[in-house]
């Protein structure tokens, strides 16, 4: 027998029942949907790498045994501070590195493209499991339904008043608040451009953007996605499935199209 999942006013009132895709009965796989949320990290990645010369702009050079002396390499000449100090060998001040980070190492983890599809399967059938939605530290105590579908009228919301009020009527607005709080990083990734952490709270799929995307982008912890664009990453943020998944009706119905 087919499930059936209720359609919801932007009241928060079901108007009327549709089929679930079969894509929702997809097997939970974490290790696959992992490597697909890898593969797309890594493809942001920024090629890394030391300059070829550091450490080695300068004369120095070993005079070999027999002078009881180290027979590190010597800066050449005289008359100055840095003459026979040691140099361009990975020990000395100012030598090279030994090993240093090269910027034609492969960094990008790739996935099979049948692979990658099946991830992203698994990552929407894991956003119905009231357990693994749970367990992301989603507050769903309020929310009228899982999955929560509301009617194409949502895509076509130009405000963000508007867009507030529906999901506060489909009680999805609990989980916008505990996602509105953001600490202070530890460690050295608060020198590196990402001081604060910040939750992430619902993603919302639709089919087209109709203003839904200007109206929502703004609330904290939220992401808006057209379905056809739909990957690993944003059903499963940081590979944790189960992410509060809010959809339009449309959306919904081309899911078994572009999933199969």
């Amino acid at each position: 027998m087919v499930q059936q999942v209720n359609v919801f006013s932007l009241d928060g009132k079901a108007v009327k029942t549709i089929p679930l895709p079969e894509v929702f009965q997809t097997p939970f796989r974490p290790d696959i949907i992992n490597r697909a949320v890898l593969a797309i990290q890594t493809h942001r990645f920024q090629p890394k790498g030391t300059n070829k010369k550091a450490g080695q702009r300068n004369t120095a050079e070993s005079v070999g045994p027999g002078r009881g002396i180290s027979r590190v390499p010597r800066i050449k000449g005289g008359g100055t501070p840095a003459a026979h100090q040691g140099g361009f060998a990975p020990g000395m001040r100012g030598g090279r590195q030994a090993h240093p980070p090269k910027p034609e190492k492969n960094i990008r983890k790739e996935i099979n493209k049948k692979e990658n599809t099946f991830a992203i399967r698994s990552a929407i059938a894991a956003t119905v499991n009231k357990g693994k939605v749970s367990e992301r530290g989603h507050v769903i105590d309020e929310l009228v339904e899982i999955p929560t579908v509301l009617v194409d009228d949502f895509e076509k919301l130009q405000k963000t008043s508007e867009v507030r009020e529906a999901l506060k009527n489909i009680g999805a607005w609990g989980d916008i608040e505990r996602a509105s709080v953001k600490k202070i990083r530890p460690g050295k990734g608060k020198m590196r451009g990402r001081k604060y952490k910040k939750r992430k709270s619902v993603l919302i799929v639709v089919n087209k953007n109709n203003g839904i995307y200007q109206a929502a982008r703004n609330i904290t912890g939220i992401d808006i996605c057209e379905v056809k664009n739909l990957n690993a990453e944003l059903l499963a943020p940081g590979g944790h499935c189960g992410r509060l998944t809010i959809w339009s009706e449309s959306a919904m119905n081309q899911l078994e199209t572009l999933f199969a």
